[in-house]
């Protein structure tokens, strides 16, 4: 990609969308294009193609999303199924109407069935159910994914597809109504610290494991996928993550001695664990030459040191 060239960057407020920017920063790119929300409601056809009929712009990252973790997921089913649904629609018809030479949508390892082989290859896709927590989350990414190849087939387009597996880091969404596991946990673990409490109480039974990368080693992925491949290279989709692993419990664990809790942690078994297992098979990423760098300790860490130094005392009584 020319250093000049520009792009869009759908969603850079969200954990993803804003070290997609700091990737782009640092690697040179200075014609950078963002709108707030209040500003382009990508869930309004008429504003998504007002925008690109006059912004033009020449590659497109398609961060922006609604997301949570399992509670949010299950409550607002119509909201995240309906508002993914369109964002999606809107952003990519957008793009193929105003010749944007690539784009690169951002999926998610969810879209893979609940008892898929693990690690699970980008040939689990549609082989099986879908974990019922996220399942309109799900479904509105495979829609997103199906879009981008049916595109590419029809009109030629260059709109690839990444399945990264669960992200965390700097900038991370930690409202315990919405949040993912990682960030959640961080918080409550911070708050039971800062009370004093006996106990740090984590939902499900610690069973479940979980792959976990860092927003930033995403962003460097999704980055090094638009200078060096297209479309066709990568198939309808491909997968991003670390290649290992961790139960719940011991994330927990890490989390405890990241934070400094003295106290015992202790298990919510009326809780659902959700999907079993979620590992993403990536040996095809590595095959391109990319690897991911931060190791979770390190990533705890910074998150944490970013966590304490943003958020307000206030919300620690929350």
């Amino acid at each position: 990609m020319d250093k000049n060239a520009r792009i869009y960057v759908a969603g850079h407020r969200g954990l993803v969308g804003s070290a997609l920017v700091r990737r782009l920063e640092s690697g040179g790119y200075v014609n950078l294009l963002t709108r707030e929300h209040a500003d382009l409601d990508l869930t309004q056809q008429v504003a998504a193609e007002a925008f690109f009929a006059q912004e033009k712009p020449d590659y497109v990252v398609l961060a922006a999303a609604r997301v949570g973790g399992i509670y949010a997921n299950n409550t607002y089913r119509a909201e995240f199924l309906y508002q993914n649904l369109m964002i999606y629609s809107n952003v990519v018809c957008a793009a193929w109407k105003a010749g944007v030479k690539k784009l690169l949508f951002l999926g998610s390892s969810c879209v893979y069935p609940t008892r898929a082989a693990q690690p699970m290859s980008e040939e689990c896709l549609l082989t099986g159910p879908l974990e019922p927590t996220n399942e309109p989350y799900a479904v509105a990414k495979i829609a997103g994914l199906k879009l981008c190849d049916s595109f590419n087939q029809q009109y030629g387009t260059n709109f690839m597809s990444v399945m990264p597996t669960n992200i965390y880091g700097i900038g991370d969404n930690f409202d315990l109504k919405s949040s993912h596991v990682l960030p959640a946990l961080l918080r409550k673990c911070h708050e039971a610290k800062e009370r004093g409490d006996a106990t740090f109480n984590v939902w499900g039974s610690g069973e479940a494991r979980r792959e976990f990368l860092y927003a930033d080693d995403l962003a460097d992925a999704c980055i090094f996928l638009l200078e060096r491949y297209n479309a066709c290279d990568l198939g309808t989709h491909i997968n991003i993550g670390t290649g290992e692993d961790l139960p719940i419990r011991q994330l927990a664990e890490e989390i405890i001695d990241v934070v400094g809790f003295s106290g015992e942690l202790t298990w919510d078994h009326s809780k659902s664990d959700g999907m079993p297992r979620k590992w993403l098979n990536v040996s095809r990423m590595q095959d391109l030459g990319w690897s991911a760098k931060t190791d979770l300790r390190t990533g705890l860490e910074q998150v944490y040191a970013w966590y304490q130094s943003e958020y307000p005392s206030a919300l620690k009584t929350q």
